[in-house]
């Protein structure tokens, strides 16, 4: 694991337990008393040692012995482990978007030693990125709130920075204080912020689908893309154009395994960046159901972040479906130091312990939403492939685009060619960008409305509305 440095905010015993409720705290040999703030950060009270007395303290010594449960012990150090690297590691990946993109001259601009204009502030939560308020001094947050910062100069990117306090963004700077490279952390796509500061600026959210998200406009800044078009066979005026027609909240990753751009209607072949909560107890990840977390874990952050890693799956050897991966053989990738691998148990583990969040309270008419739950597993035929607790297919849960009225060309592009039963819970925190891999639903009213003819179902539109009520309470 990688040590955390000094500005990464440590988690706390209190937050922890909450997105990982199956999880006690862990027994001590020593009672500790107080009152711990949410995240771990303050506490107040005192801890009463067996057999001591202060004559200086009016507190009541007490006396608590238990056992230490290994396993109990040994999961909640996996869910700060993993906590860790999914919030704050890089796997190496900064020599790419670094060293070989330049990324992080583009972020400084020429007037702190990079190029161009820079990224200010403005920009960048523009672009979707988010700030981490907890990771701010009191001092600054002050100076946001009176607006004495400005937002427009880079230099106070620059700064966020040194706080580490951009959501999925690290940089590394030289002893003088430049820049020197950046790189990127799972949180990057798969967190957001609560804007409980100012928009863009707030808690954590870890495993929300960051649908602001611009992904394809941010890597388009680095100043240099030879080396992404000489993969894809193309020139970086190409590379640009596939860049910029993702948008926010969304992103390719199989780009560098096909080189598909757009798909054949014209529109971009990017998929919706999904969340990563609620996956314990469902089989497959990702949209075409490739593998498990774990696989793609190791896929992401050797393939698609360019960590330092090792991934095996001899299926992108099928030069016809993956001409790029396989002519770079990345179905076969060995880093001479594994810096991703040592990682993947426990950001398994903290990936599994994210529980899909609650819809807001007021949120839905919960009337309506009782006669859907009964359309939901009855007349709907809903519960057939989303089956609860986890709402998808216990076992195999993938499915042609015939089976569910949509074409295939996005399972094409995987080696299941099938799409797997997306889970429903927390669907309300992910209706920006819209439904499906490609967000050709714009809401949930559109996605029932597609059910009802394809299968029909003779709903009512009483009836779909009532279903529709249903899904944004799970």
């Amino acid at each position: 694991m990688a040590k955390p440095q000094d500005s990464d905010p440590p988690p706390g015993a209190a937050e922890l337990a909450e997105q990982h409720p199956r999880r006690r705290p862990r027994r001590k040999t020593v009672a500790t008393l107080g009152i711990m703030a949410l995240g771990g950060v303050l506490a107040v009270g005192f801890q009463a040692t067996a057999g001591t007395s202060n004559a200086a303290s009016s507190h009541t010594s007490i006396s608590v012995s238990t056992e230490s449960d290994p396993e109990e012990d040994h999961a909640e150090d996996l869910v700060k482990e993993g906590r860790q690297t999914f919030r704050f590691d890089t796997f190496g990946d900064q020599d790419f978007w670094g060293g070989t993109l330049h990324l992080n001259q583009a972020i400084a601009g020429s007037a702190n030693g990079g190029v161009g204009p820079g990224v200010s502030p403005k920009t960048a939560l523009a672009v979707g990125l988010k700030v981490d308020v907890e990771a701010l001094p009191t001092s600054i947050k002050d100076a946001l709130a009176a607006g004495q910062v400005d937002l427009n100069d880079p230099k106070v990117t620059l700064a966020l920075l040194k706080l580490n306090s951009v959501v999925g963004v690290k940089g590394f700077f030289d002893s003088a204080g430049s820049l020197k490279s950046v790189g990127i952390e799972c949180a990057l796509c798969h967190s957001t912020v609560d804007d409980s500061f100012a928009p863009g600026i707030g808690k954590r959210l870890d495993g929300w689908a960051n649908r602001d998200l611009n992904v394809g406009a941010i890597v388009s800044l680095s100043p240099n893309l030879q080396p992404v078009a000489n993969l894809l066979h193309t020139n970086v005026p190409t590379v640009k154009r596939v860049l910029g027609a993702w948008g926010p909240g969304k992103f390719d990753a199989e780009l560098f395994l096909d080189g598909k751009g757009f798909r054949p209607d014209g529109k971009t072949a990017a998929t919706l960046i999904p969340p990563a909560f609620g996956l314990l107890g469902v089989n497959l990840h990702t949209f075409e159901g490739w593998g498990s977390v774990p696989y793609w874990n190791a896929f992401v952050a050797t393939l698609e972040m360019h960590g330092k890693g090792t991934f095996y799956d001899k299926r992108l050897d099928n030069a016809k479906q993956f001409p790029i991966a396989a002519e770079n053989r990345f179905g076969h990738t060995r880093a001479p130091v594994d810096l991703v691998s040592p990682k993947l148990p426990a950001l398994h583990e903290y990936q599994l312990a994210l529980a899909a969040p609650k819809p807001p309270k007021g949120s839905f008419d919960a009337t309506a939403a009782a006669r859907g739950k009964n359309l939901f597993m009855g007349k709907a035929t809903c519960s057939t492939c989303h089956v609860p607790p986890t709402f998808t297919e216990p076992g195999h849960n993938l499915h042609r685009g015939s089976e569910i009225g949509i074409g295939n060309f996005q399972a094409d592009r995987a080696p299941t060619h099938m799409y797997r039963t997306t889970p429903l819970k927390g669907l309300w925190s992910h209706q920006k960008g819209g439904f499906y891999h490609d967000g050709r639903y714009a809401n949930l009213a559109a996605v029932v409305r597609h059910y009802n003819n394809t299968f029909k179902l003779g709903l009512t539109a009483a009836q779909q509305q009532d279903l529709v009520q249903y899904l944004k309470s799970l």
